[in-house]
């Protein structure tokens, strides 16, 4: 046997993500790369670790056996880092926060500095959709969770970090009269929606179930990004955060629809379950939190301010 620590990570990222594609994109490789990888790991073994059954990949029983195997492997590896960094006298360890997709325009910034001042913690932050995020929160799987909207099902604690604003937004092509109504703005005016499980979904949805607006839904799309290029395509109009179209609507590629009711509200929050025994690495962090925060979103979401 000659694997290496690269191998063990890559082969165990493909297990969690069960594709090449997506573990490529999480590790910042190329997929040509990572399958190269996978393939010299698995010559190691005369047993097979993956099939292939069409186009999607399988992990067999001995391949599991064999990630488990690898994730002690790393964790050994990440403890004696550790164990030398706090023998230095430095806060180590791990930290892992699952954020739901818009969020990855807030968080960063709230862990910029601290990441900063402490190099011997290792950030591990998961980017997906609200129910996965909640998910992995409750499988006790992460440190925190960056919500926008509060989970109804879970015992949890809280620390509220900004404001988030939603809008319905077109791009330049687009002109709406001041005088038009809501609904009949919304009648003949094609929507793009977040997939099902998405926060800004249920928010979006919630908005038109209570102005009780006959929408017309034009496409379903999985993550702010995408759907922001849609919008800006001309492909159709869609309830967004701010948040994730700053650069956007300064450049005039993107405008703000005023209509009533809008902006919709909801508070990015960071939650981690009632009573969880937290780390010496994740207290730290809320304690930071508690003190800088109203600094950061002065120093780094000032323009929110404008709109």
């Amino acid at each position: 046997m000659n694997y290496t620590l690269n191998q063990l990570q890559i082969f165990l990222k493909i297990v969690k993500t069960q594709s090449v594609t997506k573990a490529s994109e999480e590790l910042h490789l190329t997929q040509p790369a990572v399958s190269i990888q996978l393939r010299n790991f698995q010559a190691q073994f005369e047993i097979p670790l993956t099939e292939v059954v069409g186009r999607k990949i399988y992990i067999t029983d001995f391949g599991k056996e064999i990630a488990e195997a690898a994730e002690n492997i790393i964790n050994q590896v990440y403890a004696i880092n550790y164990k030398t960094l706090a023998f230095k006298g430095q806060l180590t360890g791990r930290l892992k926060i699952s954020v739901v997709s818009t969020g990855k325009y807030v968080m960063p910034y709230f862990l910029s500095d601290f990441i900063k001042q402490h190099d011997g913690i290792e950030l591990m932050m998961d980017v997906t959709n609200k129910n996965t995020v909640l998910e992995s929160l409750e499988n006790n799987e992460v440190d925190f969770a960056l919500v926008s909207i509060l989970p109804s099902t879970l015992n949890f604690e809280k620390l509220d970090l900004l404001q988030n604003k939603l809008y319905l937004v077109g791009n330049s092509e687009l002109k709406v009269k001041k005088s038009v109504s809501t609904k009949e703005i919304f009648k003949d005016l094609p929507l793009i929606f977040r997939e099902k499980g998405s926060g800004t979904r249920q928010t979006m949805e919630k908005f038109i179930q209570q102005h009780n607006i006959p929408a017309l839904k034009k496409m379903e799309l999985t993550s702010n990004e995408a759907v922001k290029q849609a919008v800006l395509a001309g492909l159709g109009y869609s309830i967004m955060p701010l948040i994730g179209i700053k650069n956007e609507l300064h450049n005039h590629d993107l405008h703000i629809i005023p209509i009533k009711g809008m902006p919709i509200k909801t508070v990015w929050s960071l939650i981690w379950l009632k009573g969880k025994k937290l780390s010496p690495v994740s207290a730290s962090l809320l304690t930071y939190l508690k003190k800088e925060k109203t600094k950061i979103v002065q120093d780094k979401f000032n323009w929110y301010e404008e709109y």
